[in-house]
């Protein structure tokens, strides 16, 4: 069944660069089987977690071409390929799946904020640039400028190919909203990570996070607490979550700089800083970044 294909913890993928800022190739395989060792179920690559408006067209081929060289066959790989233009879209979609991945997904087109009409065509026709792949919707309102709606997801739904919405809006009702309308079937990941355990209680069959890369465990953990029943288990577990993101976002540099920080500290392996205009970590970081370090590892051990 294609929820079973779906259903689990799938990281947002990390942009990774060298020394001077360019794509690093080794590391982006590297951590692509650092990822599928701690038993995520798949991989979100070229989101806004892997800094992706912020890359050309061709940099973000080569991200993908890389993650499958590794992840093939393995793990569920999804593909966001959504740029500001159909054309970009298209192309990327395109090379998608011509790599096998499983799924395409794509956010609406940002800053103008476009009718449900001309959204739709533009989701559809990234779709028939990929013909054979499966797409998935990516509702991320507060940064997207514009919202999925019922009717415009009922419109989509009769593209044989959507099978599901990332839902990165804050109200966890849309996630039963969607699931409604989709039918029992239908794929809806929870987005914001700080509410994991709610969105699986309200229908989501898992989840694709900003956070999940760096403590996958944490994340798998909430899934199979919900799966097993143990509601207040998972919530508490939320809670401990909810700290260490509050830390992450707490420094003067941007999330995914913290994040690869921390993933060199306890993994050893260098992601690089991220790109321009997001703000690299400062030496008043520094402190911040370990202190967290040590909390999900502490965090983390209390799980195992």
């Amino acid at each position: 069944m294609i929820i079973e294909k779906y259903s689990g913890i799938i990281p947002a993928f990390y942009a990774c660069y060298d020394n001077n800022g360019n794509v690093n190739s080794l590391a982006i395989e590297q951590f692509t089987a650092h990822l599928i060792s701690k038993g995520v179920k798949g991989l979100y690559v070229c989101g806004s977690s892997g800094e992706c408006i912020y890359q050309s067209i061709e940099e973000r081929k080569q991200i993908l071409a890389h993650v499958m060289k590794i992840a093939k066959g393995k793990i569920t790989v999804i593909a966001h390929v959504a740029a500001n233009n159909t054309k970009d879209s298209c192309e990327l979609a395109a090379h998608a799946e011509s790599l096998g991945v499983d799924a395409i997904a794509a956010i609406p087109p940002i800053y103008f904020r476009l009718p449900d009409h001309a959204i739709i065509e533009y989701w559809n026709t990234i779709s028939r640039s990929a013909p054979n792949t499966d797409f998935i919707i990516y509702n991320i309102p507060q940064l997207a400028g514009v919202a999925l709606t019922p009717s415009a997801l009922r419109e989509m739904l009769k593209n044989p190919r959507v099978i599901g919405v990332k839902n990165s809006s804050m109200p966890t009702m849309d996630i039963q909203t969607f699931k409604s309308i989709g039918g029992e079937n239908f794929v809806v990941f929870n987005g914001p990570d700080e509410q994991l355990a709610a969105g699986l209680t309200m229908g989501a069959i898992g989840g694709i996070g900003g956070t999940y890369g760096v403590m996958p465990e944490l994340y798998i953990k909430i899934k199979n607490l919900i799966d097993a029943g143990d509601v207040k288990g998972a919530f508490n577990l939320q809670s401990k979550a909810n700290e260490i993101i509050s830390k992450l976002v707490s420094c003067h540099g941007n999330l995914y700089a913290v994040i690869k920080a921390i993933i060199k500290i306890r993994e050893g392996i260098d992601l690089g800083g991220v790109r321009s205009p997001l703000p690299q970590i400062t030496e008043e970081d520094l402190p911040k970044i370990k202190e967290t370090a040590r909390l999900i590892g502490d965090v983390l051990n209390s799980i195992k």
